[in-house]
């Protein structure tokens, strides 16, 4: 956690206890939203008097309110611009009010953070364009961004990392700093959300030689396909140099398909063999359809796939959350 001594003075100056301002300095920084549990666990505190006192603390300073939905039970939410001021965190979303799927993904990835809680992160838009921009010298159209256009008199807004999900800054005082993102898959995601994510990072991704991913959810049930959802996307196309080995494993194939035979050696079916896995996903199916079409070309593909040929080392974690309820929602509700 890398939270400032100014940061976590202006919390405790409400009267907030240490354990407390720390907690609700993540919050406000990467939710917005927290349920009972997660105080819990973070404080190592149970149900009883210092749970009450802080309930009534966040209550009574109107600094957070209670919103209860059916099936996630009672659900907290920090608020209060006083709060989010004294944090310099004046404009971020999460004081906002939000529909129930972007609240489950806060408390996703609050959840994330809390189990990382020892790790340091670059928390908020300006210090992240910051790190990639100054730091690492990239370009801002490298950046994953999204236009808002505003009201009718409004100029339309740039606005990089939106998603707000979790980046861990690694050997931050190393000569190559390295970072970590993550994904956290909750509410309705699906893996093409996902794969629509990796696109936005692409570019960003292009630029760095060395980074890793983590894929968080609620449920192991993805991990195997979101692991092979990155590696047809990120890792295969910017790790390894595959422009030949692709274009020569289409040439085996389409061979093999007409039947042939006396154009494919010996060599050629064991390259295919050992190919046939290593291109078996989607992405690679398709091209290969267009490529057999011939709509798409041999040097497209290598405009595609020949920047590969760069040294990088990337990885990809799967990380599985907590579950998402209040344990005991009429409890929370009650303290």
């Amino acid at each position: 956690m890398n939270i400032s001594q100014a940061h976590l003075e202006a919390l405790l100056a409400f009267g907030y206890s240490e354990d407390e301002a720390r907690f609700l300095y993540l919050v406000a920084t990467h939710s917005g939203y927290f349920v009972a549990r997660q105080f819990l666990a973070f404080t190592g505190a149970h149900w009883g008097k210092r749970t009450t006192t802080f309930w009534t603390k966040l209550q009574s300073l109107r600094h957070a309110r209670v919103e209860r939905f059916p099936r996630s039970g009672v659900i907290y939410h920090v608020f209060s611009r006083r709060l989010y001021r004294r944090l310099e965190r004046e404009n971020i979303r999460n004081r906002r009010t939000h529909e129930i799927d972007f609240i489950l993904r806060r408390l996703a990835i609050l959840d994330f953070v809390l189990a990382h809680s020892d790790r340091k992160y670059l928390e908020t838009e300006p210090e992240k364009v910051r790190f990639f921009c100054g730091t690492l010298g990239f370009e801002r159209h490298h950046l994953p961004s999204r236009i808002y256009l505003g009201g009718p008199q409004a100029k339309p807004t740039l606005r990089y990392f939106v998603d707000k999900f979790p980046m861990v800054l690694d050997r931050e005082a190393s000569p190559s700093p390295v970072v970590t993102f993550s994904y956290v898959h909750a509410g309705t995601s699906t893996l093409l959300d996902f794969t629509h994510h990796l696109d936005a990072y692409l570019p960003l991704f292009r630029q760095l030689s060395e980074f890793g991913l983590v894929y968080a959810s609620r449920t192991d049930a993805c991990f195997a396909q979101a692991r092979e959802v990155f590696g047809s996307v990120v890792k295969v196309p910017l790790e390894e140099p595959i422009d030949d080995q692709l274009l020569r494993y289409f040439r085996v194939r389409r061979a093999w398909d007409e039947k042939q035979y006396g154009a494919v050696t010996d060599a050629d079916l064991l390259f295919r063999n050992t190919a046939r896995t290593r291109f078996s996903a989607a992405r690679f199916e398709a091209l290969y359809r267009g490529w057999k079409r011939n709509r798409v070309t041999d040097e497209g593909i290598r405009r595609e796939f020949g920047g590969a040929h760069r040294k990088r080392t990337i990885t990809f974690e799967t990380c599985l959350l907590a579950r998402s309820a209040d344990e005991d929602p009429e409890r929370s509700e009650s303290a």
